[in-house]
């Protein structure tokens, strides 16, 4: 008798065009961040796996700049990182440390920049750091302003809390001494939180320069009504007229996300005022302000020379206290652009699913998965053995994409009976889901867009619940394209119905989806009841798990704790490094894959050109506990009176070829998961799979197709795969 698994997703077949670009309709942009050319980053940027992970999981991150640590006069005593961290934030350090450029610099490293005599670096300064580090020249380098905004975007961080704007210079329209803060500002988009400009500056002719440059300038209201003053810094009112002005963080954020949906490219100037308990008068302020300017230009202070000496005259006009009151303003401004970014997480969540994600190092050239897989996963199985009965269900356009899905699925041989087409006119707005990907020189995925609101404008059909009762899968595979609700609708579902579930991360973004606010959800079970059997993300897909398992707290559920102490895991690091290596060990991939297994009890966490690494639950009775060819991978065996947990396995699998000649790398993460399925359903082990998924995976590496059209090459090796003991 054949095996019967279902996949649920439908979408549009991806063309690759000769470039590796491919033809589909790209969705509205407001989850990701648009970023500019993206080629070569992977080797140059490196941004810190606590900003990585953020960034993947919408967690409020704020950029900082260094030079207020390598050339700042305020001691180190700021806690910029703490104060980020209170309000709930990812603090993310820039900088340039020993030529590499860095986002999510550790106190460590600012530390080894400060004393590593750094230059101040600016915009222009960059490539020249970096070109120098490429040849041995280890410079460090403390981004200003503008170097801070042009790092920190490439990274994909919208929000920067810094202390005071660069403008013009007194004098400015006859020297052009214009800060590069302000023509930065003019071409990066980065929200930035300051408290204007610095007092000693020309400020109308400030105002009118980042007009010139398209910049938006507000300050922020704080209760205040009528005409509100731009800031100047060290006081809260500087006689001229603020541009705009913004009532709070929320509305902030709901223009940084209207200017990136319009594609606007300039930044944004948020004008947080010194509070006023902190402020010196304005009155006051401009005596001391007009006597150091006075001295610098008696004293010949231009150039770069002009703003330290201004700086140093006027905190010895003030007997100092222009420092405190600076660090008190730099400290409001970091706390306001965390609320910022908070509110930017808290819309881009409640908003649109429709997606544009630019992909870097830190998403996973390597393992990119597909967004829309509408024939990838089911014909994989369908390609690579005849033993596999299939059927796949879901939704649909009545459009001419559409009704390419459908002739698609027919022409392998497959039953639509339960896809659902939906009418325009019944369903407003039903487009059949489309995907676009564009792939580098390398063949590696550099960006994806993806048209979803099909999936996610529609609820779990009571229909398909039918189609699960009668057809009895032993197989069940979920995608994240579906709303939060309908992902456990269907896992539960099949559940049920005596199926083993797979769950299929999609994306970075998509995977937390598994890992939702609880409200409203029935529980996710937890082994030996776990509602996902199985699921295979890659890196980063694990990572966004994890962190949305945590800040969900599922991680504070009792029937989880009782699962992770009858592992015995303390003191564990040495283990993993032996069954993995220590890389991966410090990028916590082996612990985050752990603390995932009570609600998915086997994880394979694809690792591109290193391969594939298998973390499962044992159960008392299995077999593997006690073959001594299986000795070796025993993590942990059970060291209390839980009645099903036995121990834990952890099996590293090298890839099986390191490919040269890659086509695309579209579709691998998916042929890999439905070779896999195509195994499991023949009652194969997954420890005897997995190496058959690599070369099914390998031979769509070398196709300009989504799935190879030669896995049925693959069909008696995996038949004897499966059938091993």
């Amino acid at each position: 008798m054949s095996s019967r698994w279902i996949k649920f997703t439908a979408g549009t077949p991806t063309r690759h065009a000769p470039n590796g670009a491919s033809f589909s309709t790209p969705g509205r942009a407001l989850r990701g961040y648009t970023s500019g050319n993206l080629a070569g980053l992977k080797e140059i940027l490196r941004v810190s796996e606590e900003v990585s992970e953020a960034l993947a999981t919408n967690k409020p991150v704020v950029a900082l700049e260094s030079t207020i640590y390598t050339h700042g006069a305020l001691g180190d005593d700021l806690d910029l990182e703490g104060i980020v961290r209170r309000n709930g934030g990812v603090p993310a350090v820039v900088g340039i440390l020993g030529g590499v450029p860095t986002v999510g610099l550790t106190p460590d490293e600012v530390t080894q920049m400060v004393e590593g005599s750094p230059r101040k670096a600016s915009r222009r300064d960059l490539a020249y750091l970096v070109g120098s580090g490429m040849i041995g020249q280890k410079i460090h380098g403390g981004t200003t302003i503008a170097g801070t905004m042009v790092l920190a975007r490439l990274a994909g961080i919208r929000v920067f809390g810094t202390g005071g704007l660069g403008g013009v210079h007194r004098g400015g329209h006859l020297s052009f001494d214009i800060s590069a803060d302000l023509t930065e500002l003019g071409r990066t988009r980065m929200a930035v939180v300051s408290a204007g400009s610095k007092g000693f500056l020309d400020i109308p002719r400030t105002l009118e320069y980042l007009e010139t440059q398209g910049v938006f300038v507000s300050t922020f209201a704080d209760g205040r009504t009528g005409n509100i003053d731009f800031p100047a810094f060290w006081a809260r009112e500087s006689g001229i007229k603020s541009p705009f002005i913004v009532q709070d963080e929320e509305h902030a954020a709901a223009i940084l996300l209207a200017q990136e949906r319009l594609n606007i490219e300039t930044g944004l100037l948020l004008a947080n005022p010194i509070p006023e308990e902190y402020a010196i008068p304005a009155g006051e302020m401009s005596a001391v302000i007009e006597q150091a300017v006075r001295e610098s230009n008696e004293q010949g202070a231009h150039g770069s020379e002009n703003t330290p000496f201004i700086l140093g005259r006027i905190r010895e006009l003030t007997n100092g206290r222009s420092v405190s009151v600076n660090k008190a303003l730099v400290r409001s401004n970091v706390e306001r652009a965390t609320k910022l970014a908070g509110a930017v997480s808290r819309l881009v969540s409640e908003g649109s699913p429709t997606s544009y994600t630019p992909v870097n190092k830190w998403s996973g050239l390597e393992t990119p998965s597909n967004v829309a897989t509408p024939i990838q996963k089911v014909t994989t199985a369908t390609e690579v053995t005849s033993q596999a009965d299939i059927l796949v269900a879901g939704v649909v356009g009545r459009d001419l994409a559409g009704s390419t899905v459908l002739a698609s699925l027919e022409s392998c041989g497959m039953d639509t009976s339960c896809i659902q087409q939906l009418s325009h006119e019944d369903h407003p707005g039903s487009r059949t889901a489309q995907y676009v990907s564009v792939n580098d020189a390398n063949k590696h995925l550099v960006l994806a867009m993806a048209d979803m609101d099909i999936f996610t404008n529609q609820s779990f059909s009571p229909s398909w619940a039918l189609t699960i009762r009668s057809s009895k899968p032993k197989w069940l595979v979920v995608d994240a394209n579906w709303k939060d609700h309908d992902i456990r609708s269907w896992a539960q579902t099949g559940k049920r119905n005596n199926a083993k579930v797979a769950f299929e991360p999609v994306s970075k973004a998509k995977s937390a989806r598994l890992f939702c606010v609880k409200r409203g959800l029935e529980s996710l079970g937890v082994f030996p009841h776990a509602t996902i059997d199985l699921t295979t993300p890659n890196q980063y897909e694990l990572a966004a798990m994890h962190a949305a398992a945590q800040s969900n707290e599922y991680f504070e559920d009792a029937r989880w704790w009782s699962v992770i102490d009858a592992f015995g895991m303390i003191g564990a690091r040495d283990r993993f490094v032996k069954l993995t290596s220590a890389a991966m060990t410090d990028a916590g991939i082996p612990q985050q894959a752990i603390r995932l297994l009570p609600f998915i009890p086997t994880i394979i966490t694809k690792l591109g050109s290193e391969g594939a690494l298998l973390t499962t639950i044992l159960r008392k009775d299995d077999p593997r506990l006690y073959d001594t060819a299986h000795e070796p991978f025993i993590l942990s065996r059970c060291l209390n009176d839980h009645a099903d947990v036995g121990g834990l396995y952890m099996r590293m699998f090298p890839s099986v070829e390191q490919v040269k000649d890659v086509t695309s790398v579209n579709g691998i993460g998916d042929t890999f998961m439905g070779a896999l399925i195509a195994g499991l359903a023949q009652g194969g082990k997954i420890q005897n799979l997995i190496n058959v998924a690599q070369k099914a995976a390998v031979l769509t590496l070398r196709s300009p197709e989504s799935v190879s059209e030669k896995l049925g090459s693959l069909e008696n090796e995996l038949v004897a795969a499966a059938s091993l003991p």
